[in-house]
Formats: C-alpha cells, structure tokens, sequence
C-alpha cells in the first residue's frame, strides 16, 4: 500500500494546495484498489485454495486415515479435455450437482436449464442413470460454463463435442464419449441435489458444496465435512513422503524409510 512521508518543503519552494490534494487523492484511489483486491482474495474458499497444493492421492491418502469409503475415489472417470490422461490440468472446487433421470420417471424436469446457474470457482458435476448411451454433456454446456467462471466439469456418463472442449482449453472428466443428443431418453429433475455415483462398483455420493478434485489420476470428492480434518493429514503425507523419497534415493530400503518417516 502507498504511503505517503511526511512532506519537507523547503523554505524558497512554494508548493500549491492543489498539488498536494492530487498527492491524497492518488494515494486513496491506489489504497482503495488494494483493498478492493484484498476484499477479493479474502472471499476465495481458503480450502479450495490449499487444495490446489496437493494431488488426488494425497487427497485420498488423508480420506483413508479418516476411515471415508475408498478415500473418496470416484471410479471409472478420467480426463479427456484439454488432453486425454495427458498434461498437468488439476481443477479443484465445490459440486455444483446436476442430476438426471430416465424420462419415465414421475420427477418434473427442471424448469429452467441448469448450466445458466453455475457458480463462479464451481465444479459441475452431471449424474447419470448407469447404462445410458447418449451424451448428456456437450460442447455449448462447456462454452456457457467457462463463461460463468466455472473450473471444470465431471460426467458421470458420456459427453460429446471432444474438440470443442479441447478448443477451449476447458477441462472435462468423464466417463466415455457419445454422440446422440440426451432428451430422447433422460432429463434433469434436480440441482444442488445428493446425486449417487452411476456404478455398480461403489456406492458413493457427492453432494452439493463437496469439494471435488480432479487430475491425472482421477477425481476425489472430499466432503466439505471432513475438509478441515483432511487438510492437515495431508500436508503431514505429503511432507513425510518427500523425506522419504529422498533417503530412499540414497539407498535406504523402502521398509527402514517408511518406520523412520511414516511412523
């Protein structure tokens, strides 16, 4: 922040009152763009932020110690947008849940399109009933998404438009890839809503404000719940882990590194 001295004035120099009136307004304008730019910072998830530090396995590692089901994996999605299991893309951020059902189920379908809700920092995640063949994601969703500040989106079933995701660097993680339309045969009923994992492998859920990461090695949802508890056991993981990486790069056995470093 600007701050300004106190102001010597020579003798023979003559300084005019409004020269110095310019000097203060300068100085609140710059002070008050500052604070505007600190306000901002400060209203930024502190746990979204601190999450950025750490991939989905350190991520699931601490789930594992707090006894949360499969450290909170979700399986069978991966990355296709911008490349497909390539690069260093990482989203992290709170569920934005979208949930879709057959179109014969007595549910109402949602009366206005869920994709112009978005909140800004939010991750999109879309359920789908298992087995369904048709996209239910495409590339105008990831256009009006990105738009909105959103930070990615997870498909819990298939997407279509790769390129057009790809074209706007905007990072999708998803089940497979599809090319029908989804009306023909499902709908969403609901947003913000418990959505359960479209798998007979696990029986997960994500719920809205979970905070969902997403990298190479898959996606994790951490429940907003155990955020504060997690975060910590991670950063003790992560610590120990790179100690022990390097003892074992000089020769220590990796059973003498992990009594030394994880006990």
């Amino acid at each position: 922040m600007l701050k300004i001295s106190r102001i010597v004035r020579p003798k023979k120099l003559q300084f005019k009152r409004a020269s110095f009136v310019a000097v203060r307004l300068r100085s609140f304008s710059f002070t008050s763009t500052y604070q505007k730019m600190a306000d901002t910072k400060s209203a930024r998830d502190p746990i979204v932020e601190a999450l950025h530090e750490f991939t989905t396995c350190d991520v699931s590692d601490a789930l594992c110690k707090l006894k949360f089901r499969n450290g909170g994996f979700l399986s069978g999605l991966i990355m296709w947008s911008p490349e497909r299991q390539s690069g260093t893309t990482k989203i992290v951020g709170p569920a934005y849940t979208v949930k879709y059902v057959s179109n014969d189920d007595p549910t109402p379908k949602l009366s206005y399109h869920y994709i112009d809700s978005v909140p800004q920092g939010a991750v999109i995640f879309v359920s789908c009933p298992p087995r369904v063949p048709n996209a239910v994601y495409g590339g105008l969703m990831s256009t009006r998404a990105q738009a909105s500040g959103a930070v990615g989106s997870v498909i819990d079933g298939r997407f279509r438009d790769v390129q057009e995701h790809r074209d706007l660097n905007y990072p999708i993680f998803a089940r497979d890839t599809g090319t029908s339309p989804p009306a023909e045969l499902v709908k969403v009923v609901g947003v913000n809503v418990p959505v359960k994992l479209a798998t007979n492998d696990q029986d997960m859920t994500v719920n809205a404000g979970d905070y969902l990461i997403a990298d190479l090695n898959g996606v994790v949802v951490l429940p907003k719940a155990l955020a504060e508890q997690a975060l910590p056991l991670m950063k003790k993981q992560v610590e120990a882990d790179s100690k022990m990486a390097e003892e074992i790069k000089k020769g220590m056995s990796f059973t003498e590194a992990s009594k030394k470093f994880r006990n």
